[in-house]
Order: structure tokens, then sequence, then C-alpha cells
């Protein structure tokens, strides 16, 4: 199983989702940091990913190979993130068969009505929990 975990800035939401998945997944599990940019890449690397890879192809091509994408809302809206986000990225993401949890890490000029407002540590908690159930992992 591969879960691919995007992000981009400097990777801190993507480290702490690594982190907390290296700590309740098994270790058979391959995980994917891919980073809109190298700094991103290079946070979510140092939380024990097996593999990293950064930018635009690199997003679309592992998208294609992932069973489960983990990423920020972001990272659905092109030119979020300060322009890191391009049209490619989001629909590499959007479009891939791999089961996708989204967090709900929005730009500050989005809102959603109806989310609730969490800490993102319960999110990432919530995501694990998903992974568990959606795929049988005790």
């Amino acid at each position: 199983m591969i879960i691919a975990v995007i992000d981009g800035m400097g990777g801190g939401i993507g480290s702490q989702v690594i982190h907390a998945l290296r700590d309740e997944l098994p270790s058979s599990i391959d995980i994917y940091a891919l980073g809109t940019n190298a700094i991103a890449t290079s946070a979510m690397m140092k939380q024990k990913a097996n593999k990293g890879a950064t930018g635009e192809n690199a997003i679309r091509v592992s998208s294609k190979n992932a069973n489960i994408i983990i990423c920020p809302f972001s990272l659905l809206i092109p030119d979020s993130m300060m322009g890191e986000v391009t049209l490619s990225i989001s629909e590499s993401i959007t479009q891939s068969d791999a089961y996708k949890i989204i967090l709900p890490i929005l730009p500050e000029n989005y809102s959603v009505i109806g989310l609730e407002a969490k800490p993102l540590l319960l999110m990432i908690k919530d995501a694990i929990d998903i992974i568990k159930k959606e795929f049988s992992i005790k």
C-alpha cells in the first residue's frame, strides 16, 4: 500500500501527517512525501517517509500509483499556496483513483460552510482512523 502525503510551502502539515502515520500504521506501508517545493519535501522526509519527490510532474506521476492521498484542501485549488499549486497538481490529485483524505485547511479567502473547526492533530487522528477502517488495518 502506498500513501502519498502532498504538501507545499514549508511542509509543516505534511510533516505532522507523516509523523502520525509512522506512529500509528504498520511499517510495511510505504509513505511518499510529495512537495510542491524542495523545502516541503525535505521537511516531510525528515519524518521517515519511504520516498520523496518534488514538483508538478512528481506529484502527477506518484498520484497515479498511490492507494491513498492525504493533503490540505488548498492543493485542490489552482494558484493557492502563493501560486505553488498549479492546475496540473490539482487535476492530478482529483483525477487519481486513490482514496483521498482532504484536510480542511483552506486559503484565507475561502470558507466552507458546515465544516467543524478542529485542531490539526485531531484532523490527523481522524484521517488515520479513516485509513484503518477503510483498508481494514489494525
